[in-house]
């Protein structure tokens, strides 16, 4: 998921303000204007969200639904396509004579009902961003329908990786990734958000190999395949509804420890123990989410490492969060990106926005979230660290979108009709939507939002939300319909207009301040040896970094280096802070890591800055950065290359 300018470990979980970049330089500010409220009535939420459309999805399913998906795939390394099945259970009208699904990048084969009888089927015409729509006749009274197929290279939701792109160099890799959008690549459903799905899978691969899926391990050690002495099966079941974007698999030489009673780590097998270690503190995040939002959904928590191709920070697949190596620190600093997507488990996985112009209800309330799961597990002042990195981030991210002749972006709630949901992705919904619900909290106080936020949870567990169902919920249980209040807290303003609002908190930090006073003290003249940096975190160093001046000379980036040895930092963030800054200074000695450092991970929050940087620097830095991509590229994932490939001409 998603996952995003992603420069600090705010919101380290998705593509960033860059992949807003894709809609800047492919269909420019396009016309977009502001999504006002539609006029609500009396109606409930639950039938605003009813009637809502998702123009993202062809789907129609008021006529007919997809209620639960069951997958027969079996994993081919040598062609690198998943082949079998997908049976859809349906929910249906009375007089439903089709159903349309999603489908992009896909070889259809065939369509049948649960009996194996052929039914009618044409596959629409195909648009690069949707796909083609696949309309399935119905025979009267049919409730399921059963599509053969295959996947194609030209989709976007799987990457198969060689042995020589793992960490262990040994056996082949493959992950999926279906935020927004792609789900459709790998299995033909209704790929919407607002409709909700159970699944079961049952996936064949190499025997050496293991299957995770977001769901329940019904065979963890794999079944033999009758016949097939070098394959096994893994079956798995998720029996709680969510939406397809949630539903993700990964195959590869993968181990699991446990590290408490509901949660443990997958990685593979030599990363295993350097992971575990890490995450150490899973069972405390949560219990700690437990005690401020309610009772955990979903059984068990565990993450899964994945390769350094993975292109996001991490993503929220229920059971099991997918994330990237590069929050493995050696000092647990980094891991307030899990407790981003464990928060999710409530904000994104129990309620899920119901089109994606309604983003920001997962990952607004999710960073909400995140911080306070910190603030819990390792204290206040960790907590406002990170938030005074979110929101400088977010000051950047508002300036960079009006910049670039995308102001609309800066909306919680923007029309993103005909427009990548891809192309939204930047700290605004994170953290303008974060912001946002710290408002609320200090007008309200924390126990009374506190309840209202549980409140919500509980109201929409299982269901989808949209922003104009949401305001109708928060004026009913937390403003009472107070007009004048609404109006005093600006809430309209929030959620509909541009930037941030008058009465947003700009959070402090008295560590960060110190932080400063080093800078400014160094930038000064000061020499290197008399700062005071004792006790510096992952996020005391990034402040440092990020906030040192333009005016610091050469000389000063080589005492920096001498003393503090960044260079060699073996900190993803730290060290990507670092090469930014050497890349701006033309800081030889660090040319050499800003090419290792892009060629042995992929993520897009760290490719993104660099190669930006790299561009603006005439001759030796374009040279530089389509050198080091030439290299690179065939081992990004597809979201990362759409990212940099609109950066490196």
């Amino acid at each position: 998921m998603r996952h995003i300018t992603l420069r600090t470990s705010a919101i380290v979980r998705r593509l960033t303000a860059a992949a807003a970049a894709v809609l800047m330089l492919g269909a420019g500010a396009a016309g977009l204007t502001a999504c006002q409220p539609k006029p609500s009535g009396r109606a409930t939420p639950e039938a605003m969200v009813a009637r809502t459309v998702d123009d993202h999805s062809y789907a129609r399913p008021q006529e007919a639904r997809v209620r639960h998906v069951d997958l027969d795939l079996t994993a081919d390394f040598n062609k690198k396509v998943l082949r079998g099945t997908a049976s859809l259970q349906l929910e249906t009208e009375a007089n439903a004579k089709r159903v349309v699904l999603d489908t992009r990048a896909l070889d259809i084969e065939k369509v049948t009902d649960g009996s194996g009888a052929p039914l009618k089927y044409t596959l629409g015409k195909n648009d690069p961003m949707m796909g083609a729509p696949l309309t399935v006749e119905l025979p009267q009274g049919a409730q399921k329908v059963v599509v053969h197929y295959q996947t194609t290279p030209e989709g976007t939701a799987l990457q198969w990786l060689s042995p020589a792109q793992t960490a262990g160099k040994q056996k082949p890799f493959l992950f999926s990734q279906g935020q927004e959008i792609h789900t459709r690549t790998w299995v033909p459903t209704q790929d919407s958000p607002a409709i909700r799905q159970t699944y079961k899978a049952r996936i064949v691969v190499p025997s050496d190999l293991t299957v995770v899926m977001a769901a329940k391990q019904l065979t963890p050690k794999g079944e033999a395949v009758p016949g097939q002495p070098r394959q096994r099966a893994f079956r798995f079941e998720l029996d709680k509804p969510v939406a397809p974007y949630l539903i993700a698999l990964a195959v590869g030489d993968i181990g699991f420890k446990a590290v408490g009673d509901r949660t443990g780590v997958f990685a593979e097998k030599v990363t295993l123990d350097k992971a575990a270690a890490e995450l150490s503190d899973m069972e405390a995040m949560l219990d700690a989410a437990e005690k401020i939002y309610g009772d955990y959904r979903w059984d068990r928590y565990d993450v899964l490492i994945l390769p350094p191709s993975f292109p996001y920070g991490g993503m929220e697949n229920p059971m099991v969060t997918f994330a990237t190596p590069t929050i493995l620190a050696g000092d647990k600093s980094l891991v307030s990106l899990i407790a981003h997507e464990l928060a999710h488990s409530w904000s994104g996985n129990l309620v899920t926005n119901a089109t994606w112009e309604d983003f920001w209800l997962n990952e607004g309330f999710t960073t909400y979230f995140e911080n306070r799961i910190m603030e819990q597990v390792y204290g206040p002042e960790r907590a406002r660290m990170l938030q005074v990195l979110g929101y400088h981030d977010l000051q950047e991210t508002l300036d960079d979108l009006s910049a670039a002749g995308t102001p609309d972006f800066t909306r919680l709630h923007p029309d993103l009709k005909g427009v990548s949901p891809d192309a939204y992705f930047s700290d605004v919904p994170y953290e303008k939507g974060a912001a946002f619900l710290r408002m609320l909290e200090a007008r309200f106080g924390r126990k009374k939002f506190d309840a209202y936020v549980k409140g919500y949870f509980e109201r929409y567990k299982f269901k989808s939300m949209t922003t104009e169902a949401f305001l109708v919920d928060l004026r009913t249980n937390l403003l009472n319909n107070n007009a004048d209040l609404e109006k005093q807290l600006q809430i309209h303003q929030w959620l509909y207009e541009r930037g941030l609002p008058s009465n947003a908190i700009v959070p402090t930090s008295p560590a960060l301040d110190q932080v400063m006073a080093q800078i400014q003290s160094f930038a000064g003249g000061a020499d290197v040896k008399t700062l005071d940096v004792s006790g510096y975190s992952t996020q005391h160093w990034q402040y440092f970094l990020t906030q040192m001046p333009d005016t610091i000379t050469l000389e000063q980036m080589a005492a920096l280096d001498g003393q503090f040895k960044f260079t060699e930092s073996q900190n993803a963030e730290i060290r990507a802070a670092w090469l930014t800054l050497a890349i701006k200074k033309h800081y030889l000695p660090a040319m050499t890591a800003v090419r290792d450092f892009l060629l042995a991970q992929g993520r897009a929050k760290f490719c993104r800055p660099l190669y930006t940087e790299l561009m603006k620097q005439p001759g030796w830095g374009v040279d530089m950065a389509r050198r080091i991509y030439a290299e690179a590229r065939p081992g990004y994932h597809d979201v990362t290359r759409a990212v940099v490939d609109k950066i490196v001409k």
